[in-house]
């Protein structure tokens, strides 16, 4: 695939079909995390808040949405039965609608895992300088 510097030319990679299914993804994202950092990483969209937060790429036959922790994937593996996933990843097929709820809940729940780890890390350095 051809190297792109920003998440608007990676989706022009893409035929109709596809950059929508993607577009729906992104804007599910966005509307999650709206102080996310959108950026190119590992050669795909991704979003940084506080740390890695979550990533999504187009494939021939589905989009995969990379929740970056497998812990997000358990807690929504229920609503994800009929999705194939792995410790990693989600795929979304083309031909089905994106879960846009689903998505946004997933990504609330990384901001919020990102938020206890800050925390967590500050409290350690501070416990540290005392």
């Amino acid at each position: 695939m051809k190297s792109v510097n920003s998440v608007e030319e990676y989706l022009e990679l893409f035929p109709n079909p596809q950059r929508i299914a993607l577009e729906k993804l992104r804007k599910a994202i966005k509307a999650s995390a709206p102080k996310a950092e959108e950026v190119i990483s590992y050669g795909m969209p991704g979003y940084k808040q506080n740390g890695a937060l979550v990533y999504f790429g187009g494939f021939k036959t589905h989009c995969s949405f990379f929740p970056g922790s497998y812990s997000v994937i358990k807690q929504f593996a229920e609503e994800l039965q009929v999705y194939k996933t792995s410790k990693g990843t989600i795929q979304l097929p083309f031909d089905k609608a994106i879960p846009s709820t689903l998505i946004k809940k997933m990504v609330q729940a990384r901001v919020k895992e990102n938020e206890i780890r800050i925390k967590k890390r500050a409290q350690k350095k501070n416990a540290k300088t005392v």
